[in-house]
């Protein structure tokens, strides 16, 4: 009886160790690439300098460190906020093709691309936000209420230089274009190029925060930029912008004869 405790408490120390490691794993992969890693790193330095001051008898920098990172937890919620609600959401699905069938999907990305790639030849600015699991209400601000079906002439209309909403962004979600007119969280990473417009400003800072994907068309260039995580692919030509978004938007098919 005694091996068989000992067995099983070696089997539930075994997944203890297996859940740890892949919540960090995932942790990784949700802050690779954005600005919580430099943060992250930042905290590991100071713990690295708390440890060195009081091997070195350093009493009045071990005092500081000691208070600071006596409020460690509520220090983490504050910084990393941002990084916390995104992972909570993240729980949640919202897919963006929900209860579209496949010919329903690729019409939907092929009026996508046929109206960006339309306001891309008359150098007409764009911004379009492509909702995909995670919600975005919350990050928009005031915004005109539309929710229509989604075509290149309508997103061609809202961000015509005549139209009194074409400043905003225009929000896609379940496939149908629901608000225009949105403004959006701007990025505040100091790397981002100077020479970058508030739209592409706008679309890095809120796919900073969510999973949404953001097409941006530059007026002064007529070029389209696609933003995931906050990183952007720039210069895509038709072809190009309707394989990435096939691949970021389409969910995987079924195999053949399973339909």
């Amino acid at each position: 009886m005694f091996e068989m405790l000992q067995h099983f408490r070696w089997s539930l120390d075994l997944l203890d160790i297996l859940l740890v490691a892949f919540i960090i794993y995932r942790l990784i992969l949700l802050i690779k690439g954005t600005r919580t890693v430099q943060m992250l790193l930042g905290l590991a330095v100071l713990l690295v300098v708390y440890v060195a001051s009081q091997v070195g008898g350093l009493f009045t920098l071990t005092w500081l460190l000691d208070n600071f990172l006596s409020s460690i937890i509520l220090v983490i919620v504050v910084i990393f906020q941002n990084d916390i609600r995104r992972a909570l959401m993240h729980m949640g699905r919202n897919p963006f093709f929900a209860d579209q069938s496949f010919r329903e999907e690729s019409q939907a990305i092929d009026e996508l691309v046929r109206g960006c790639t339309a306001l891309a030849g008359r150098r007409y600015g764009a911004l379009v936000v492509i909702e995909r699991e995670t919600g975005i209400n919350d990050f928009l601000e005031v915004g005109t209420e539309i929710d229509a079906k989604l075509s290149a002439e309508l997103i061609g209309s809202i961000f015509h230089p005549q139209s009194p909403i074409h400043d905003g962004a225009i929000i896609i979600q379940r496939a149908r274009l629901t608000r225009a007119g949105c403004f959006l969280p701007l990025t505040q990473n100091p790397s981002i190029s100077p020479r970058l417009g508030t739209r592409h400003r706008a679309a890095i800072g809120l796919t900073e925060l969510v999973d949404a994907v953001a097409i941006v068309v530059s007026e002064e260039t007529g070029k389209i930029s696609v933003v995931v995580a906050g990183k952007m692919t720039r210069d895509l030509d038709t072809i190009t912008l309707r394989k990435v978004l096939r691949r970021l938007l389409e969910p995987r098919r079924p195999a053949a004869g399973k339909r």
